[in-house]
């Protein structure tokens, strides 16, 4: 295959980069340079150079709020534009909240950075690690390094999918696969060629090439802001009971609440059970609540959705619940005024986070 070019390798653990040591699945501190020679034996390797750090070696179920501050700091520690591309490996429990992380912090990358893991460890002759890695080099190098942050992931009909970083959702439980808003896809990786999926809501090459840089948060931070623990997510289910959620002693900064598939939640249910009660308790406590997600609140809406948007509550419209748990994790953690949260959330986009309510496809249809 035609193409060469240098790519930096980010070693962080996960699957990845674990091995197997009697039936226990654990970081090794081999088991991610092992990536490199698994590649290197493939007969369509591309013809890259690797530089390679290691900031982090854990679990990415293990992975906290700091471990993002650690990895920036080593990405920030090179100058990306010197590479053809970026490769951070990683877990999958916790890979869609890293990939919408990293897309708002290095949303002025001039390179790509690619995120990829694996479903098994890599001696496991089940494990999509190696394919994983192979095809987010391809992607690199056949765009032609096409600045952005995105993931790379081969799913369960060999398909080698292409995500915006701030477009893909949790890896589910029994399946070990991701998934994406509308399971609209960025593209795929076949045989070495990176080969776009068009849809009106997907920028093109081109688009993502030529789009306006937006100052990375990251560096436009104040003095001494790192990325911080501060948010409480809550997922409805059928009987929640919100009087368990006591703010006297330790409260959250704010609270991003779920909402089923229909953009609802138990608003009208009676005492305890109702969302609407739970929204006044943050209000007196002085907590921000937020719901999420909406994907157009333009349509009919159901009778709850509607009580809740008559008291005030703030629906996050046309973000994943993962992108917009990251976005707030960051506008909490870097900025200190509620104006300038409200700006960062509502006026930002950093990178295709915010998804078109209108789901006509590129011809239409």
């Amino acid at each position: 295959m035609a193409g060469t070019g240098k790519i930096a390798v980010f070693f962080t653990g996960g699957t990845i980069g674990s091995k197997n040591n009697n039936g226990t699945v654990s970081v090794h501190e081999s088991g991610t340079y092992a990536l490199l020679e698994a590649y290197g034996s493939l007969p369509h390797k591309r013809d890259v150079q690797f530089e390679t750090a290691q900031p982090l070696n854990v679990l990415s179920e293990n992975l906290v709020p700091d471990d993002w501050n650690v990895l920036m700091d080593a990405l920030d520690s090179i100058d990306k534009a010197e590479y053809a591309g970026i490769i951070v490996t990683h877990g999958s429990d916790t890979l869609a909240y890293s990939a919408a992380m990293l897309s708002y912090l290095c949303c002025d990358s001039p390179v790509p950075i690619v995120l990829v893991a694996a479903n098994y460890h890599l001696d496991d002759e089940r494990s999509n690690g190696v394919s994983n890695f192979a095809a987010a080099i391809d992607f690199i190098m056949d765009t032609g390094s096409v600045p952005g942050v995105f993931v790379v992931y081969r799913n369960d009909r060999s398909e080698s999918l292409v995500y915006l970083g701030t477009r893909i959702t949790q890896c589910e439980s029994f399946t070990d696969q991701f998934g994406s808003p509308y399971d609209l896809p960025y593209g795929r990786v076949e045989q070495g060629y990176f080969i776009p999926e068009p849809h009106s809501d997907n920028p093109t090459l081109e688009a993502l090439r030529n789009r306006a840089r937006t100052i990375s948060p990251w560096e436009n931070r104040g003095s001494g802001k790192r990325i911080e623990s501060g948010l409480l997510y809550i997922k409805p289910f059928t009987g929640i009971d919100y009087s368990f959620y006591d703010f006297s002693r330790r409260k959250p900064k704010a609270v991003l609440h779920d909402l089923y598939h229909s953009g609802t939640a138990s608003a009208n249910a009676p005492g305890n059970y109702s969302l609407l009660g739970f929204a006044e308790y943050c209000g007196e406590q002085g907590v921000d609540l937020y719901l999420c997600p909406l994907k157009d609140r333009t349509e009919a809406m159901y009778a709850s959705s509607v009580s809740l948007m008559e008291a005030g509550v703030v629906f996050i419209d046309n973000l994943s619940v993962e992108a917009a748990l990251m976005k707030l994790t960051l506008a909490y953690s870097l900025f200190d005024s509620k104006e300038e949260i409200e700006s960062f959330m509502w006026n930002k986009e950093l990178f295709y986070e915010r998804l078109k309510p209108d789901r006509q496809g590129a011809d239409g249809k």
